[in-house]
């Protein structure tokens, strides 16, 4: 039997910046980065025939778990939050400097109308407030079986 699945990640983004530059500032190493131009490598869809290369439209330097078995969110953000909460300053710096945005995205996959708890706390709140990050939040949820 298929678990609701949890994903969240911190993206800083933009035109350009120094990738390296923002992992030696923060002292964290990013579960994913590109630059802007770079191909986009898609998994292989036998039911998709494209032959159109597509390129990176940003430059972005990204923190974030793995999709885990959850059903409450504030686990998988705390993970990301407990790495970034001393870096307001540091996140700042580089937004000031290269003109940069960022935001928290909160993947969801509902199995079985499991539906985790989607609760943001004041510090939470108050955290991205102060780097002035947003929250995109998507949800899959797939056919119950029975």
């Amino acid at each position: 039997m298929n678990k609701t699945l949890v994903k969240v990640y911190f993206s800083l983004y933009g035109d350009d910046f120094p990738i390296d530059n923002v992992t030696e500032s923060l002292g964290i190493k990013p579960t994913n980065s590109y630059r802007k131009g770079d191909v986009i490598v898609r998994k292989p869809n036998p039911n998709i025939v494209s032959t159109k290369v597509q390129h990176r439209k940003e430059t972005a330097w990204e923190l974030g778990t793995d999709y885990q078995e959850s059903y409450d969110v504030k686990e998988q953000l705390n993970q990301i939050l407990t790495s970034l909460k001393n870096k307001v300053s540091i996140i700042n710096q580089f937004k000031m400097n290269y003109k940069l945005e960022c935001d928290f995205s909160i993947v969801i996959i509902i199995e079985n109308g499991d539906t985790p708890s989607l609760h943001l706390d004041n510090e939470q709140i108050e955290f991205a407030n102060s780097i002035k990050a947003e929250f995109d939040i998507d949800l899959y949820a797939n056919p119950y079986e029975g």
